[in-house]
């Protein structure tokens, strides 16, 4: 029986890791609502909204034409003119467990070498759902930064990103299946990272 219980879980995993996912992993622009490229979009520093670049060129071409003030083409907040502004919006963000911007701080202290906090932070925010926390936590335990290597967790955030969207770890899936010989994974892992877009697939 246990044996069994053990295949089917294996098998409810499966299925859920090679679900094509509906959307890129960033979602959809909040104000043209059209699906977000990561090579193509911007990260507001004052509210952590991710906006294409046509909707911030837009904004721009709009604050010109009228004279204005340079403000963020989602929330109109003032943009910050300083790092200390826009690291101040983003303690903020934290403070409302805004995943995003958890995950921007704990990028911003493994950048630092403090990869002990850069973990604590990027957990905290893999747990709020955020997919490039989970890519960056496979890394972190894949190379034994801030926490005792450890495969096997590495291969779960490594799944758990690609499951939420995230083209790289789905790539990078394809190529641990295809160094296990395991090809038929392999291709299902590229087939879905070239759909989303990423062009090494």
């Amino acid at each position: 029986h246990e044996a069994m219980c053990k295949k089917r879980a294996a098998d409810l995993r499966d299925e859920k890791l090679f679900k094509q996912p509906e959307s890129s992993f960033m979602g959809d622009c909040p104000i043209c609502f059209l699906p977000l490229d990561h090579q193509k979009s911007l990260m507001q520093s004052c509210c952590n909204k991710i906006v294409c670049r046509g909707c911030s060129y837009a904004n721009k071409v709009r604050e010109i034409e009228a004279r204005l003030q340079p403000t963020c083409p989602f929330c109109r907040r003032l943009i910050p003119k300083s790092k200390e502004e826009a690291n101040v919006s983003l303690k903020k963000r934290v403070e409302k467990n805004d995943p995003v911007a958890i995950r921007e701080i704990g990028m911003k202290h493994g950048n630092n070498g403090d990869h002990e906090l850069a973990f604590e932070y990027l957990t905290n925010a893999a747990e709020l759902g955020d997919a490039l926390a989970h890519y960056l936590l496979s890394l972190f335990y894949r190379d034994g930064q801030g926490v005792e290597k450890d495969e096997k967790k590495g291969l779960y955030y490594l799944e758990e990103a690609a499951i939420a969207g995230l083209p790289e770890a789905r790539y990078n899936l394809a190529m641990l299946e295809g160094k296990n010989e395991r090809f038929d994974r392999a291709v299902k892992h590229w087939i879905i990272a070239a759909s989303l877009g990423y062009d090494d697939s």
